[in-house]
């Protein structure tokens, strides 16, 4: 297939899911989706929505918000690659990435109403330092997919949430099956490639597999394809501009800026504060240094989780080295600072203009 025909002439086909995750997600084929696996993914994002999204009402983590002494809180068995992977970035930034940052979000005004508005308190409450609940500490894994609390814990797994459930709806695609039932075990340490096939998929009829196509959920990429699409890099001070451009085949490609979801907190009648959703868990507080970065992450199948690993790394890199986070991590990367400098790994596929 020729890397230079457009994506809309190799890939016609194109199954939308305008409200999936807030952000709406679009799945590019070469062939209709058939009613029955179109059913399955509707499925699956609403049970995907329906345990980790904290702006419903009735999900299992605005549950766990709710518990005021806490309990015992029993996840589907695919959540226990996404858990793994919070384990991992939990780890290598020394908690500035955590599930628990929920509580600091709410307090800084992003809420379930999107209230925008700064509790008056926040500054005194914010962050891991000042108290907060820590993943790993005030919420323990047990039995690889159950969460045990104490109290009432607010989480938050926006970090790698949205490029988890494209990996899932990719494994449809390519023929497993992730299961939604909520009180399935799950092994620990499923990230790992030799386990992905057992980590809640099934085998199901391989007429709906796709053996090429593209998963579009707001700018984060899964991309399985013989031959390379081009994808043009936002510029996050107008979207629309591109400072440069990737290309990429078999894998996935992550953006994160606080562009899209900022909002303005009046500090006194002169003086307006910035405030964005990536925070370092830490301190609780906005990361102030990065506009930009994306995240490459290759995959040799589409049974491991290449979009969650470049979801969660792309917000890592606001608050961590690339380098530190390498020696856990295998990804390339670009970022843009607040100076305008921008960086490059050697090995990405990609340049800025």
């Amino acid at each position: 297939m020729d890397a230079s025909v457009s994506l809309v002439q190799r890939m016609p086909y194109t199954t939308a899911f305008p409200k999936a995750l807030g952000t709406g997600l679009l799945v590019s084929t070469a062939r209709p989706v058939s009613t029955d696996l179109r059913a399955k993914m509707e499925q699956l994002i609403d049970g995907y929505e329906h345990v980790l999204s904290r702006f419903r009402a009735d999900s299992l983590v605005t549950r766990i918000g709710n518990a005021e002494h806490g309990g015992h809180f029993d996840f589907p068995n695919w959540a226990g690659p996404l858990f793994d992977l919070y384990d991992a970035l939990h780890d290598v930034t020394r908690g500035a990435i955590d599930p628990c940052v929920g509580e600091d979000l709410i307090r800084l005004g992003y809420d379930p109403t999107l209230s925008f508005t700064v509790e008056a308190d926040a500054v005194e409450r914010l962050g891991a330092l000042r108290g907060r609940p820590v993943w790993g500490h005030d919420v323990v894994r047990s039995d690889g997919t159950t969460l045990v609390t104490h109290g009432s814990v607010h989480l938050d797994f926006g970090a790698c949430g949205k490029g988890y459930l494209v990996d899932l709806l990719g494994g449809l695609l390519g023929g497993l099956e992730p299961s939604c039932v909520p009180h399935e075990p799950h092994p620990q340490h499923a990230m790992r490639k030799d386990s992905a096939h057992t980590a809640g998929a099934t085998d199901f009829n391989r007429e709906n597999t796709f053996p090429e196509f593209v998963i579009d959920a707001g700018g984060d990429l899964l991309v399985h394809t013989s031959s390379p699409i081009r994808v043009a890099l936002e510029d996050p001070d107008d979207s629309s501009r591109a400072v440069g451009v990737a290309e990429i085949c078999d894998g996935a490609l992550c953006a994160s800026a606080p562009s899209r979801r900022h909002w303005e907190v009046a500090v006194d009648e002169r003086t307006h504060l910035a405030i964005h959703h990536l925070l370092n868990a830490v301190d609780g507080l906005p990361a102030q240094q990065m506009e930009a970065t994306w995240i490459t992450v290759q995959s040799t199948s589409v049974a491991d989780y290449p979009t969650a690993v470049a979801d969660g790394l792309a917000t890592a890199l606001f608050i961590a080295d690339p380098n530190e986070l390498s020696n856990t991590f295998a990804f390339d990367c670009a970022t843009l600072d607040t100076d305008r400098h921008a960086t490059i790994s050697a090995s990405f596929p990609g340049r800025f203009f």
